[in-house]
């Protein structure tokens, strides 16, 4: 079955428009006009992306996408509100693992981007699923282009990471964990606006709460995919700091875990070395620097003085940075 997206709202009008919205950004939806409507759609579909209402008479949205979420579990589920209340949210977020909200009258162009964002959400857990590394990696890739300046970040993250990991002993098993754990570390942002990613002055708060919330974003699309406690780690934990002033959950020392230290050294690094929208590159020299200026603070000390040790060998250059 080919993947589809499903609208459902009570109100004829709302699926014409939205109907009409899709068709002239190349998206065929289908509609369903209530709950029941759209759980025959979507025993009978692969539904990638579920959108829906949550006022409508007899069966709320909110419960729709709780039942979807049995039906279906990889549909990537889209709340839509006339008023966006923190109870609703809540529910939405503890119990049907909605993946965002959209507030009517919505804007068109934000919610073709959101439902195209959904896609590759889904896309990209089905992928992981099947164990198809090359459409994952090539997700993974199509997600940086969002961000000119990361292109090919999660590619560097992964070579040096391993490096370390490999420094330290670590088994095929744990090496293979980093590789994909690194690959995927930023897959959280799918959803994250271009506006945001790109912005060169100061975020504010509702743009930073957004970023911060990447990690948790990430980790919901590891945990679908079924994949392992370690790589579910390095994505939720990688912006987690050494003296506990990291988020999303504040972590210190070596209560983060091992391989989320180990890519954290390795992401700080290449990020450090990469142009980015507000400040040129550093020079690898300048960067180890300011990485052995992060110890105990925001890095793992032994891990940046392993990561020294690798780039004093010449193994890093060796390495090499290409895409």
């Amino acid at each position: 079955m080919a993947e589809e997206i499903l609208f459902v709202d009570d109100e004829e009008y709302i699926l014409e428009i939205a109907s009409q919205i899709f068709m002239e950004s190349g998206i065929e939806i289908l509609t369903a006009r209530n709950a029941a409507e759209a759980l025959d759609v979507v025993r009978t579909h692969e539904i990638a992306v579920l959108v829906s209402d949550n006022h409508m008479p007899g069966m709320r949205g909110i419960d729709l996408l709780s039942r979807v979420k049995a039906l279906s579990p990889e549909t990537v589920k889209i709340l839509m509100t006339g008023f966006a209340d923190l109870e609703t949210a809540l529910e939405a977020i503890n119990r049907v693992e909605v993946f965002r909200f959209i507030v009517k009258p919505w804007e068109n162009t934000q919610l073709v981007g959101l439902v195209e964002d959904a896609l590759k959400r889904y896309r990209l857990i089905k992928s992981i699923i099947r164990g198809d590394e090359n459409t994952m990696r090539s997700l993974v890739h199509a997600l940086e282009l969002k961000d000119p300046y990361t292109r090919g970040h999660s590619e560097r993250v992964a070579r040096y990471a391993l490096l370390i990991a490999r420094h330290l002993g670590l088994d095929e098993d744990e090496l293979k964990a980093i590789r994909y754990g690194s690959w995927l570390h930023d897959c959280g942002k799918i959803g994250v606006s271009e506006n945001i990613l790109n912005n060169e002055g100061p975020l504010d708060e509702a743009d930073i709460h957004i970023i911060r919330n990447h990690p948790l974003w990430g980790a919901d699309v590891a945990r679908k995919a079924r994949l392992s406690d370690m790589i579910v780690n390095i994505i939720l934990s990688h912006h987690e700091r050494y003296d506990g002033k990291g988020y999303p959950s504040g972590l210190q020392a070596e209560e983060i875990p091992l391989e989320a230290r180990i890519v954290s050294v390795a992401d700080i690094y290449d990020a450090l070395t990469t142009e980015r929208p507000y400040r040129k590159a550093y020079t690898p020299e300048l960067a180890l620097e300011m990485l052995i200026s992060m110890k105990e603070n925001v890095l793992d000390p032994k891990l940046v003085e392993c990561f020294s040790s690798i780039v004093a060998s010449g193994d890093l250059e060796s390495a090499g940075r290409g895409n």
